[in-house]
């Protein structure tokens, strides 16, 4: 079975791992509270997603 003939070094390491780092998730403002929110999520502060409201929150 192959076997590496020599140590990979941290450089070429870090060089092939560039391409693997995590990313924020992508956030959208609530069009009814302005609140921060993810796209495709009811608003966890207003309880709206697409105009009406989902889930009872108390203000």
């Amino acid at each position: 079975m192959p076997v590496p003939k020599r140590k990979t070094s941290k450089s070429k390491r870090d060089k092939r791992r560039t391409h693997q780092k995590t990313e924020a998730p992508n956030v959208s403002s609530c069009p009814e509270c302005g609140e921060a929110k993810l796209p495709h999520h009811a608003c966890p502060a207003c309880g709206s997603y697409k105009g009406r409201t989902v889930i009872e929150t108390e203000e």
